[in-house]
């Protein structure tokens, strides 16, 4: 029995009844408006290359009907800005679909600009504009929404309109079925900005394609108004020149010179600008951004200063390449170490590195594995270069750092537990109630006389050693399993005391809260000399 093939043939008709079966229910001037805008894209694509699929039916299925589903889903914002729309899609088909809504339709490349203005003419819709730029968060215009079916990240796009989507609005991702990570990223870096409320899956009907529908909500005011806010509640500075003695005494704050005599440090990274606005506002002085740049949030402390930098200048200043503002903070004055002044318990960690990330990086796991104090020798690099600030996710903020005297210096009769390439393996090694850790250097590693009673941790014979810091973080780890919990009941004779009562640490957190020193013996006790006769 022969059955009639259904007509592949482009026709007004034939587009209706795809649509039709996708369950969207277009009129007639509503189905010649989507075919209209169909011959155009057809017409112009050889030479704009808009879009690559060119069979008819897999345009009207994923690429109109597509656009079309994020309206039949939700009810969508208005005016909505449609981010890096190309050749105006999900823009325009949304606009055709719901001709209430308010549409623009954002577009940098100017031969595509140029494009959507002749569709935009043609199709004679009000509420349907062109805006002809890029959008950054220097983009002010006020919107209830945001949706793109564009490649970016989601948190780089939620960082994009932040200074256009208004608090309440939306901005709506329409995205391919693996963006777990892209979610997830987006929820911890805007914790404050952004509230996930919707994400949906769903398929394109006649295909066989998966689709995830993600919204998140703006908590707070767009930059445009926030803007306006913070020039009221805070002093306003701009900066164009390097002659200019805000930038002259901002650009000495990266190196360690310049911070140890200003007592000033800068700050930078979005998470970490934040933790520290939340947790130390009193240390905040300044908040430094380009011109016309994002504005101090909300709960900023009046006292703080808005420098605006020209780009040029936040440039030189933005030496990780952030892009977002930078923070200008009072650092607590680093003290010497006083040998005779009492001695905390648990473990008190010696620093000799140069390398500022890798100063930053061991005060990160110092802090997570709860150390008692931090003692920066002399060859160490200052822990607020703005490298040490990075690589240790602001956790040196949260530190209590002296300043004590070069590794070649360290009397011999400390209760020091060496950290070497070679010696006894730190799993048999038993570690006191409370000692000093002491790693090598990056390069010469220990000086001689430690090296004798040094421990190592145990590794392939092909790799010569491991990175200081790293190396560090594991001996940390491995002094804090043994010292801490209970055995059989007993809490153990050598448990560390904790200085910190949560503690978070990853790729994207380090902050540390609640933390008290703890004092232990003095030198003086009959305690403290037993416990480092066994280890001389």
């Amino acid at each position: 029995m022969n059955r009639k093939k259904k007509s592949t043939t482009a026709t007004p008709a034939r587009l209706a009844e795809l649509l039709e079966q996708c369950g969207i229910q277009f009129n007639s001037h509503q189905v010649d408006q989507l075919w209209q805008y169909h011959q155009m894209l057809r017409e112009h694509n050889a030479e704009l290359n808009l879009t690559r699929i060119h069979q008819f039916e897999n345009m009207v299925l994923k690429l109109y009907v597509d656009s079309i589903l994020p309206g039949i889903l939700q009810t969508l914002p208005s005016p909505l800005l449609d981010l890096g729309t190309g050749p105006g899609m999900p823009g325009i088909p949304l606009k055709i679909a719901f001709p209430k809504l308010e549409v623009y339709l954002a577009e940098s490349r100017q031969r595509r600009v140029a494009f959507l203005d002749t569709v935009v003419k043609a199709l004679g819709m009000p509420g349907l504009e062109v805006i002809g730029e890029g959008i950054s968060p220097a983009f002010e215009r006020p919107f209830k929404g945001v949706i793109t079916r564009a490649v970016e990240a989601i948190p780089a796009t939620l960082h994009r309109v932040s200074g256009c989507i208004e608090k309440g609005g939306q901005v709506i991702f329409m995205k391919g079925p693996a963006c777990d990570e892209e979610t997830a990223s987006a929820k911890r870096q805007f914790p404050e900005e952004y509230s996930l409320v919707m994400d949906l899956p769903y398929h394109i009907p006649g295909t066989p394609n998966e689709r995830r529908l993600v919204v998140f909500q703006r908590l707070i005011l767009s930059g445009g108004k926030r803007k306006v806010v913070a020039m009221k509640k805070h002093s306003l500075r701009l900066v164009e020149s390097e002659k200019n003695e805000a930038f002259k005494e901002a650009r000495k704050l990266l190196s360690a010179r310049g911070i140890k005599k200003a007592n000033k440090a800068l700050v930078s990274g979005s998470r970490i600008v934040r933790d520290t606005l939340h947790h130390f506002p009193e240390r905040c002085a300044g908040w430094i951004s380009r011109v016309n740049g994002n504005p101090p949030p909300m709960n900023a402390p009046q006292h703080l200063v808005w420098y605006q930098f020209a780009d040029r200048l936040f440039d030189e200043l933005d030496i990780f390449g952030t892009d977002h503002p930078l923070l200008l903070v009072h650092t607590p004055s680093i003290e010497p170490w006083d040998l005779s002044a009492p001695w905390p318990r648990g473990c008190t960690l010696l620093v000799p590195f140069q390398d500022p990330e890798n100063v930053g990086a061991i005060v990160r796991s110092a802090t997570a594995f709860g150390v008692s104090q931090i003692i920066l020798l002399e060859e160490s690099a200052h822990p607020y270069h703005p490298k040490s600030m990075r690589a240790s996710g602001g956790a040196v903020l949260h530190a209590h750092f002296l300043w004590g005297p070069s590794v070649k210096d360290l009397p011999r009769n400390l209760p020091v537990k060496a950290l070497s390439t070679k010696g006894q393996d730190i799993d048999s090694v038993e570690f006191p109630a409370d000692f000093l850790l002491l790693p090598g250097m990056e390069g010469p590693g220990l000086p001689e006389e430690w090296k004798a009673s040094a421990m190592s941790i145990p590794m392939q014979a092909e790799v010569e050693s491991l990175n200081a810091a790293t190396a560090t973080a594991i001996a940390l780890y491995v002094w804090s399993r043994k010292g801490q919990g209970e055995r059989n009941g007993s809490p153990k004779r050598n448990a560390p005391r904790r200085l910190c009562q949560k503690i978070s640490v990853g790729p994207d957190h380090g902050r540390v809260f609640g933390c008290e020193p703890i004092l232990g013996m003095s030198r003086g006790s009959s305690a403290w000399g037993k416990d480092r006769l066994d280890l001389l």
